[in-house]
Protein backbone atom coordinates (compact mmCIF):
# COMPACT_ATOMS: atom_id res chain seq x y z
CA UNK A 1 0.00 0.00 0.00
CA UNK A 2 1.56 3.35 -0.52
CA UNK A 3 2.29 5.98 1.92
CA UNK A 4 0.25 9.23 2.27
CA UNK A 5 2.92 11.97 2.43
CA UNK A 6 1.91 15.74 3.15
CA UNK A 7 4.49 18.35 2.48
CA UNK A 8 4.00 20.98 5.27
CA UNK A 9 5.64 24.58 4.24
CA UNK A 10 5.76 26.53 7.72
CA UNK A 11 5.53 30.24 6.53
CA UNK A 12 4.81 32.25 9.16
CA UNK A 13 7.43 34.39 9.86
CA UNK A 14 8.73 37.56 8.53
CA UNK A 15 12.20 37.13 7.94
CA UNK A 16 14.41 39.88 9.92
CA UNK A 17 17.74 38.76 8.68
CA UNK A 18 17.16 39.45 5.00
CA UNK A 19 16.56 42.95 5.53
CA UNK A 20 19.92 43.63 7.27
CA UNK A 21 21.96 46.03 5.40
CA UNK A 22 18.75 47.66 3.61
CA UNK A 23 17.38 45.30 0.99
CA UNK A 24 15.90 47.23 -1.62
CA UNK A 25 14.40 43.65 -2.59
CA UNK A 26 12.09 43.51 0.55
CA UNK A 27 9.08 46.19 1.10
CA UNK A 28 9.18 47.00 4.88
CA UNK A 29 6.08 45.55 5.19
CA UNK A 30 5.62 42.42 3.31
CA UNK A 31 7.00 38.89 4.39
CA UNK A 32 10.81 37.72 3.00
CA UNK A 33 8.43 34.42 1.78
CA UNK A 34 6.35 36.77 -1.06
CA UNK A 35 9.70 38.58 -2.44
CA UNK A 36 10.20 37.97 -6.02
CA UNK A 37 12.58 36.10 -7.66
CA UNK A 38 12.75 35.48 -11.08
CA UNK A 39 9.28 37.40 -11.27
CA UNK A 40 7.60 35.35 -8.82
CA UNK A 41 7.37 35.50 -5.15
CA UNK A 42 9.71 32.87 -3.61
CA UNK A 43 6.86 31.14 -1.47
CA UNK A 44 4.90 29.98 -5.01
CA UNK A 45 8.56 29.12 -6.18
CA UNK A 46 9.41 26.63 -2.86
CA UNK A 47 5.99 25.27 -3.98
CA UNK A 48 6.39 24.49 -7.85
CA UNK A 49 9.47 22.67 -6.60
CA UNK A 50 7.59 20.06 -4.15
CA UNK A 51 4.76 20.34 -6.95
CA UNK A 52 7.60 18.25 -9.49
CA UNK A 53 7.14 14.85 -6.66
CA UNK A 54 4.41 13.07 -7.22
CA UNK A 55 4.00 10.94 -4.38
CA UNK A 56 3.47 14.17 -2.61
CA UNK A 57 -0.41 13.95 -2.03
CA UNK A 58 -1.09 17.27 -0.73
CA UNK A 59 1.32 20.77 0.29
CA UNK A 60 -0.18 22.60 3.21
CA UNK A 61 1.42 26.47 3.12
CA UNK A 62 0.94 27.52 7.17
CA UNK A 63 0.75 31.05 7.67
CA UNK A 64 -0.27 33.68 10.13
CA UNK A 65 -3.27 34.63 10.61
CA UNK A 66 -2.93 38.08 9.78
CA UNK A 67 -1.44 37.31 6.40
CA UNK A 68 -3.00 38.77 3.26
CA UNK A 69 -0.99 37.85 0.54
CA UNK A 70 -0.88 34.18 0.34
CA UNK A 71 -4.12 33.71 -2.00
CA UNK A 72 -3.14 35.86 -4.41
CA UNK A 73 0.43 34.10 -4.27
CA UNK A 74 -0.84 30.28 -4.66
CA UNK A 75 -4.27 30.71 -6.30
CA UNK A 76 -4.82 28.17 -8.67
CA UNK A 77 -1.55 25.43 -7.47
CA UNK A 78 -2.88 22.04 -7.91
CA UNK A 79 -2.21 19.89 -4.41
CA UNK A 80 -2.08 23.19 -2.69
CA UNK A 81 -4.06 24.65 0.07
CA UNK A 82 -3.33 27.29 3.24
CA UNK A 83 -4.02 27.17 6.37
CA UNK A 84 -3.79 30.37 8.74
CA UNK A 85 -2.86 28.76 11.62
CA UNK A 86 0.77 29.64 11.88
CA UNK A 87 2.58 30.30 15.43
CA UNK A 88 4.88 32.72 16.80
CA UNK A 89 7.97 30.03 16.38
CA UNK A 90 8.71 27.63 13.61
CA UNK A 91 8.43 24.50 15.80
CA UNK A 92 4.61 26.56 16.77
CA UNK A 93 3.74 26.53 13.81
CA UNK A 94 4.91 22.93 12.59
CA UNK A 95 3.02 21.40 15.55
CA UNK A 96 -0.04 23.57 15.02
CA UNK A 97 -0.26 22.74 11.15
CA UNK A 98 0.52 18.79 12.62
CA UNK A 99 -2.89 19.33 15.06
CA UNK A 100 -4.57 20.99 12.18
CA UNK A 101 -3.84 18.20 10.04
CA UNK A 102 -5.29 15.40 12.03
CA UNK A 103 -3.50 12.88 10.23
CA UNK A 104 -3.70 9.04 10.78
CA UNK A 105 -0.48 7.06 11.48
CA UNK A 106 0.60 6.18 7.82
CA UNK A 107 0.74 9.37 7.05
CA UNK A 108 4.69 10.60 6.66
CA UNK A 109 4.91 14.58 6.88
CA UNK A 110 7.89 16.54 4.98
CA UNK A 111 8.49 19.75 6.08
CA UNK A 112 9.98 21.97 4.01
CA UNK A 113 11.31 25.81 4.23
CA UNK A 114 9.52 28.46 2.58
CA UNK A 115 12.77 30.28 1.96
CA UNK A 116 14.60 27.09 -0.13
CA UNK A 117 12.74 27.29 -3.46
CA UNK A 118 15.97 25.53 -5.21
CA UNK A 119 15.39 22.13 -4.16
CA UNK A 120 16.22 19.74 -6.47
CA UNK A 121 13.54 16.85 -7.26
CA UNK A 122 16.44 14.52 -7.44
CA UNK A 123 16.60 15.31 -3.68
CA UNK A 124 13.43 15.13 -3.16
CA UNK A 125 13.25 11.93 -4.65
CA UNK A 126 16.12 10.79 -2.43
CA UNK A 127 15.06 11.56 0.85
CA UNK A 128 11.15 10.22 0.00
CA UNK A 129 12.32 6.99 -1.18
CA UNK A 130 15.59 6.09 1.97
CA UNK A 131 12.79 7.08 4.25
CA UNK A 132 9.87 5.40 3.07
CA UNK A 133 12.55 1.89 2.16
CA UNK A 134 13.94 2.20 5.85
CA UNK A 135 10.53 2.80 7.46
CA UNK A 136 12.23 5.70 9.31
CA UNK A 137 12.39 9.54 9.30
CA UNK A 138 15.39 11.74 7.93
CA UNK A 139 16.71 14.96 6.33
CA UNK A 140 18.69 16.20 4.02
CA UNK A 141 21.64 17.31 4.97
CA UNK A 142 25.50 18.21 3.88
CA UNK A 143 28.75 17.53 5.18
CA UNK A 144 30.76 20.40 6.42
CA UNK A 145 33.89 20.90 4.65
CA UNK A 146 34.92 24.20 5.79
CA UNK A 147 36.99 24.92 8.91
CA UNK A 148 34.27 25.56 11.75
CA UNK A 149 35.35 28.14 14.62
CA UNK A 150 33.68 28.75 17.56
CA UNK A 151 33.79 32.00 18.77
CA UNK A 152 34.88 33.27 22.05
CA UNK A 153 33.44 36.04 24.62
CA UNK A 154 33.14 39.44 23.06
CA UNK A 155 35.61 42.05 24.31
CA UNK A 156 34.88 46.29 24.81
CA UNK A 157 35.48 46.36 21.21
CA UNK A 158 32.37 44.23 20.38
CA UNK A 159 34.06 42.37 17.69
CA UNK A 160 34.37 38.62 17.26
CA UNK A 161 37.33 36.63 18.01
CA UNK A 162 38.17 33.12 16.86
CA UNK A 163 38.96 31.37 20.55
CA UNK A 164 38.82 27.36 18.98
CA UNK A 165 38.70 24.88 16.09
CA UNK A 166 35.83 22.84 16.03
CA UNK A 167 36.33 19.42 14.70
CA UNK A 168 34.09 18.79 11.60
CA UNK A 169 34.57 15.19 11.30
CA UNK A 170 30.92 13.74 11.72
CA UNK A 171 29.67 17.18 10.84
CA UNK A 172 26.44 18.05 9.09
CA UNK A 173 24.55 20.93 8.34
CA UNK A 174 20.93 20.60 8.43
CA UNK A 175 18.30 21.05 5.33
CA UNK A 176 15.02 20.59 4.41
CA UNK A 177 12.83 18.61 3.28
CA UNK A 178 12.64 16.76 6.98
CA UNK A 179 10.50 13.57 6.71
CA UNK A 180 8.90 11.95 9.61
CA UNK A 181 5.80 10.00 10.55
CA UNK A 182 3.34 12.62 11.37
CA UNK A 183 1.86 11.67 14.40
CA UNK A 184 4.99 10.72 15.37
CA UNK A 185 6.57 14.09 14.79
CA UNK A 186 3.65 15.79 16.16
CA UNK A 187 3.89 14.11 20.06
CA UNK A 188 7.94 14.94 19.19
CA UNK A 189 7.09 18.78 19.24
CA UNK A 190 4.18 18.23 21.97
CA UNK A 191 6.74 17.03 24.64
CA UNK A 192 9.80 19.11 23.42
CA UNK A 193 7.29 22.24 24.09
CA UNK A 194 6.41 20.86 27.64
CA UNK A 195 10.38 20.61 28.64
CA UNK A 196 10.68 24.04 27.25
CA UNK A 197 13.34 22.77 25.07
CA UNK A 198 14.87 25.04 22.15
CA UNK A 199 13.69 23.53 18.67
CA UNK A 200 15.29 24.80 15.77
CA UNK A 201 14.30 22.06 13.25
CA UNK A 202 12.07 18.86 13.53
CA UNK A 203 15.21 16.34 14.10
CA UNK A 204 16.08 18.38 16.82
CA UNK A 205 12.25 17.55 18.29
CA UNK A 206 12.98 13.80 16.93
CA UNK A 207 16.22 13.66 18.51
CA UNK A 208 15.11 15.19 22.32
CA UNK A 209 12.92 12.37 22.36
CA UNK A 210 15.87 9.63 21.44
CA UNK A 211 15.23 9.66 18.31
CA UNK A 212 17.90 8.99 15.20
CA UNK A 213 16.93 11.14 12.14
CA UNK A 214 18.76 9.39 8.74
CA UNK A 215 21.25 11.90 7.53
CA UNK A 216 20.48 11.94 3.70
CA UNK A 217 23.05 13.97 1.60
CA UNK A 218 21.60 16.59 -0.82
CA UNK A 219 22.82 19.87 -2.78
CA UNK A 220 24.45 23.14 -2.44
CA UNK A 221 21.47 24.26 -5.00
CA UNK A 222 18.94 23.76 -1.75
CA UNK A 223 20.34 26.99 -0.40
CA UNK A 224 18.10 28.89 2.39
CA UNK A 225 17.47 32.50 1.35
CA UNK A 226 18.23 34.06 4.77
CA UNK A 227 20.64 37.12 3.72
CA UNK A 228 19.75 39.89 1.20
CA UNK A 229 23.00 38.64 -1.11
CA UNK A 230 20.71 34.89 -1.06
CA UNK A 231 18.32 36.65 -3.14
CA UNK A 232 20.28 37.78 -5.88
CA UNK A 233 21.62 34.54 -5.72
CA UNK A 234 18.84 32.28 -5.86
CA UNK A 235 17.50 34.68 -9.03
CA UNK A 236 20.65 33.37 -10.63
CA UNK A 237 20.19 29.50 -10.32
CA UNK A 238 16.75 29.85 -10.93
Amino acid sequence: MSKKIIAIVPAAGVGTRARRGGSVLLSATVPKQYALIGGEPMLRRTVQALLREPRISQIRVIVSREDTWVESCLQGMERTVWRHCGGDTRDQTVRQALEDLKADDDTWALVHDAARPGVPVEDLDRLISTCLEQDQGGLLAWPVTDTVKRQGPLQDDRLARSEQTVDRDGLWLAQTPQMFKANYLLECLQKAQQQGASITDEASAVELQGGQPLLIPGSKRNLKVTWPEDFELMDRWL
